[in-house]
């Protein structure tokens, strides 16, 4: 059984939409799009790298996935960019249909709760995503969740789509490990205290 494992960019007020670049989720007329670009250090790449080179695949939502697909494979020759390229990246979405442009993308559809499940049960290393706001709603509404690596900037926004949400499902977190970058950003990984969760 795999493990998953979800990673993102928060504001100290919780605002996880479109860390990376000015354009990249403006939905809900979110203006602040970037904000978290400028704290990225070596810090935070060694902790992204370790925890990506454990998974097996990536999981992601039809926003999140059609982001990465826009802007990742026409940059320069990189790390990140094979690496994304050469990962499994199951793709949850009702709208999409195969087959999808991007090398090693299979398509998720179906009630995506039973379809998350269903890749959990089977053998090998985490299942990873990234992003995918809503997708991660319905995931912590159904407990699939087994750990959160959060990135969490010095940074309030006041706006902007939230990772726990009012009226989203109560949670109990154990804190199980802490790094602070040379940006100020605290990287903290959480999981959830229910019985049977996964461990390291």
């Amino acid at each position: 059984m795999s493990r998953l494992v979800a990673i993102n960019h928060l504001t100290l007020d919780g605002v996880m939409q479109a860390p990376g670049r000015p354009d990249e989720d403006r939905s809900g007329g979110f203006a602040h799009g970037g904000w978290g670009a400028s704290r990225t250090d070596e810090v935070m790449g060694r902790a992204l790298g370790e925890r990506m080179g454990r998974g097996r695949a990536l999981l992601l939502g039809r926003r999140t996935y059609q982001q990465l697909l826009e802007f990742w494979p026409s940059q320069p020759p990189n790390p990140y960019t094979e690496a994304l390229d050469r990962a499994t990246k199951y793709v949850v979405s009702t709208t999409l249909r195969e087959p999808l442009p991007w090398r090693n993308s299979v398509l998720v559809s179906g009630d995506a709760a039973e379809s998350v499940a269903g890749l959990k049960a089977e053998p090998g290393g985490d299942l990873t995503i990234m992003g995918s706001g809503e997708l991660m709603q319905t995931l912590m509404r159904h407990d699939l969740v087994d750990e959160h690596l959060l990135m969490i900037h010095p940074v309030v926004l006041g706006t902007g789509a939230r990772l726990f949400r009012e009226g989203g499902p109560d949670a109990a977190l154990a804190l199980v490990d802490c790094t602070t970058t040379t940006t100020g950003v605290v990287i903290a990984t959480y999981r959830p205290t229910r019985t049977g969760a996964g461990t390291a």
